[in-house]
Formats: structure tokens, sequence, C-alpha cells
């Protein structure tokens, strides 16, 4: 979601929704108040549950765990989501996705950071993940009851994920605890780029491309569970 990590890199939630409000008016003047607000209703919103907000951001700040416990920290997170949907709905929005944590403890930078030399996947956060996960589904039922013709749809990424790390062979992958990237450890963003010294050349025997995000082969299998998830979104 974007919502606490690093606002000089990332998009707030307020400024997504400034950036709506501008093609909003865009739609507006090219295609007129009835067809953009069909347009809009008829459009699919997708939002990430914010797994940047816990690991480059909660758990890595000793002073934000310590004044705002997991479950505070997950309600503040969750409030935000409330809000920002509200908005969109707001705004002519009707189909709205939003993918669940994923297993967090086995990101291989998070086993890096805190898996204390070990590479296994973290309980601990994968725990974490799931607690939120089941507060994200109890909201997002709530949104629906009180929200009139909005479908939304929690996409799970946990489960499909946690199964190709755990199971990599049964899925074609060789690996599963490192990125392609460097040194797969602990390299994302713009450390990962044709300079990278120890980058794979294999990328799709591998399920994760840098230290926190799938690679292309596994964002393939990712993506058929999401859709066969969300196909309420699509077909009518």
């Amino acid at each position: 979601m974007c919502i606490m990590v690093f606002p000089q890199l990332a998009i707030s939630l307020d400024k997504q929704l400034d950036y709506f409000k501008e093609f909003q008016a865009l739609l507006v003047g090219m295609f007129g108040e009835t067809n953009s607000s069909s347009i809009l209703s008829d459009g699919l919103y997708i939002i990430g549950a914010g797994s940047s907000d816990f690991l480059q951001n909660y758990y890595i700040n000793p002073l934000l765990r310590v004044t705002n416990p997991f479950d505070q920290f997950s309600n503040i997170l969750l409030q935000n989501f409330v809000v920002f949907v509200q908005n969109l709905y707001g705004m002519g929005a009707k189909k709205i996705g939003v993918v669940n944590l994923p297993p967090l403890g086995c990101l291989p930078g998070a086993i890096t950071l805190f898996g204390f030399g070990s590479n296994e996947c973290v309980e601990r956060l994968n725990i974490d993940a799931i607690s939120f996960n089941r507060k994200l589904n109890s909201t997002s039922q709530r949104l629906r009851r009180t929200l009139s013709g909005l479908n939304l749809v929690v996409l799970d990424i946990y489960q499909p994920l946690y199964d190709l790390v755990t199971s990599p062979a049964e899925y074609g992958f060789s690996e599963a605890r490192k990125g392609c990237c460097g040194t797969g450890l602990l390299e994302t963003s713009i450390l990962c780029n044709p300079l990278s010294v120890g980058t794979c050349t294999n990328a799709s025997e591998y399920v994760f491309w840098d230290a926190f995000h799938p690679s292309e082969a596994a964002n393939n299998i990712l993506a058929t569970s999401l859709i066969s998830a969300g196909s309420s979104l699509i077909f009518p």
C-alpha cells in the first residue's frame, strides 16, 4: 500500500488518489461525464496489502516496534486501507482486488536480515503475515457490506508463493532461497542492474528475481492463481 515506508521514494496513498483524480478529470474531458463514469466503474483496481510497510519499515525500526506493537501497527495499515478503498469507491471504482501479504519470512531478503544465519523461512514473520491477512479478510468483508455495489476481492498470494518456496522442484525451480540478482541475499531495486556482479544466467529456475520479488517464471504461476481467485472481478 506504500502507506508509511520511505515517503521520499514511495508514492503515498494520498498522492495516488490525487493522480487518480487527475485521470478522472481527463476521462471526463475526453468522453463526457456518463461515459467516464462507466469506464471507471467497469475498471479493475489492484491494491497491494503493504509488504514494504513491514519489511522496509516496521521490522527494521526498533522505535516503531516499541511504540506500535504488531497488532496496533496492523490496525493502522488497515485503517488507511479502509479510507483508501472508501475514497476509490467514492470516485467511481467498483471492482477492487487487494493482494494480501506473501509469506514475509520466506523472502530471501527477510531470511538474510532476520534469520540469524538460518537458511529457513523466518517463522515469526510468516505468523505475522497470516495474522494480518486474517484481519484484511474481515476488514474487506465489512467494506463489502457497507459499500453498496462494491466488488472487493482479497487475492491470496501467501499460499501460492509459500508452495513455490517450500516445494520448488514440483514447479520446475531449482533455487528458492536466494534471488537471481547479485548475491540474491539482499539486493533489490537499483542494486539489480546489468552491472550487478554474480547475477544468474538461468533466472527461470529461480523463484525470486531479487531478494524480495518473485521472478518472471514464478510470477507467471502466481498470476494464474490470482486470476482464478479474482475471476468475479473479471467476469460478470
